[in-house]
């Protein structure tokens, strides 16, 4: 499946009007000085990004590309939450949870320009959508920019196979303990459901199940409704680290 550039934004972006002043407001708030693909570059480059770019508010939910589609958009994650991934028949295999700022959709600028693997929105988002070709001209005139996108795509690459070493090898309690963590906000875990652990983890949801189960008569964490309280993190913490 391809889709043209045209597609692509007229699908996730009006282009007959410029954002909304809330719009506008938040992405004042965020710098493109404080994006790593971006840092250390004139003001004068900044706005040129700024002016040719795109800004859109988006639901949960949205999705942004799919494998096999043509890559023609960089996109750029400032408020919001999105996950990348791929499904394997019935089964989501999430690559990464990204917060902002954050750039995704790399892979469709690089190498063959095609994505290979799926983006959603996961919270109401702002994105601003950088095209290829305004792209091209932007590495023309910073080619710094260019080693730094071949970075992004390293360490991501880097990413998925330790993440796919952890997954192989290491047991399913220290992992689902390490998840945890990086998922509190102080003593709880909010908005983690059983079926997302499971497919974070890449596992099936009865085996998260039963892994929670046991940590909770351990006496490590507590099962609320919607919420999983941490009643006892040094243990938590000794379990990520076995």
């Amino acid at each position: 499946m391809s889709l043209t550039l045209g597609a692509v934004l007229e699908r996730d972006f009006d282009l007959s009007r410029k954002p909304s002043k809330r719009a506008e407001s938040l992405v004042e708030a965020v710098s493109l000085s404080s994006v790593g693909l971006f840092k250390d570059l004139p003001s004068s480059v900044h706005r040129m990004i700024e002016e040719k770019s795109r800004v859109q508010n988006l639901k949960p939910g949205h999705i942004f590309f799919r494998p096999g589609e043509s890559g023609e958009v960089l996109f750029l994650l400032e408020k919001g939450r999105v996950q990348t991934f791929r499904l394997i028949g019935q089964r989501k295999l999430i690559i990464a949870e990204l917060k902002p700022p954050a750039v995704f959709g790399e892979m469709g600028c690089v190498g063959q320009c095609m994505y290979h693997c799926s983006a959603q929105a996961t919270e109401p988002s702002l994105i601003r959508a950088i095209s290829r070709k305004d792209l091209d001209q932007l590495l023309e005139r910073q080619p710094q920019i260019a080693r730094r996108l071949l970075d992004l795509v390293s360490a991501r690459f880097v990413h998925v196979l330790l993440d796919l070493e952890s997954t192989s090898f290491q047991q399913l309690i220290p992992r689902l303990a390490k998840l945890l963590l990086e998922n509190s906000e102080g003593d709880r875990v909010r908005n983690l459901t059983h079926k997302e652990i499971a497919e974070r983890l890449r596992v099936y949801r009865e085996s998260t199940t039963t892994a929670l189960g046991e940590m909770r008569k351990a006496g490590i964490i507590a099962i609320e409704r919607k919420n999983i309280r941490i009643l006892d993190r040094t243990r938590l913490e000794r379990a990520a680290r076995e």
